[in-house]
């Protein structure tokens, strides 16, 4: 098993509509707005840019977003990661009522030096990390999209 090669899933309930959702999940430069742990989102073109995170432990994860997938109507967002993590990322809406269910999938290499040394007794922390992040992303888009 390699220690640094992660898989996540995190589910959303919004209570907005799935049109409203995409919008603001699309814009990925706005992030920083409503989510506190993605820090900068610095635009590289129209399908790229580089992303620095940071949840509740003390080290910046930072990599270059490609977008791979952009499918309004499938409800589709995903891109390609390289830097301190390597793989890929996808939001999938779907209606839920008058809401939407927001699915997110990750699988990632950690490629930062020091979380690669870390991987073993880190892997539970780093993973509490994550759930952590996800956590406040979900609260973050629902309080940012009930503003607007």
């Amino acid at each position: 098993m390699d220690w640094s090669h992660y898989r996540f899933r995190s589910l959303w309930a919004l209570r907005a509509p799935r049109a409203a959702v995409y919008t603001a999940l699309e814009q990925a430069e706005d992030y920083p707005r409503w989510w506190p742990q993605v820090r900068e989102v610095n635009p590289i073109d129209e399908r790229s840019g580089t992303i620095r995170i940071r949840a509740l432990l003390p080290y910046d994860l930072v990599f270059t977003a490609r977008e791979v997938r952009r499918d309004p109507m499938a409800g589709v967002l995903e891109i390609a990661m390289a830097g301190d993590l390597e793989g890929w990322a996808r939001w999938t809406l779907t209606s839920d009522g008058p809401g939407t269910r927001a699915r997110y999938d990750q699988e990632v290499d950690v490629s930062k030096p020091l979380l690669r040394r870390l991987a073993v007794p880190g892997r539970p922390v780093f993973r509490a990390n994550h759930a952590l992040m996800m956590r406040a992303g979900q609260r973050g888009l629902t309080a940012y999209l009930e503003a607007v």
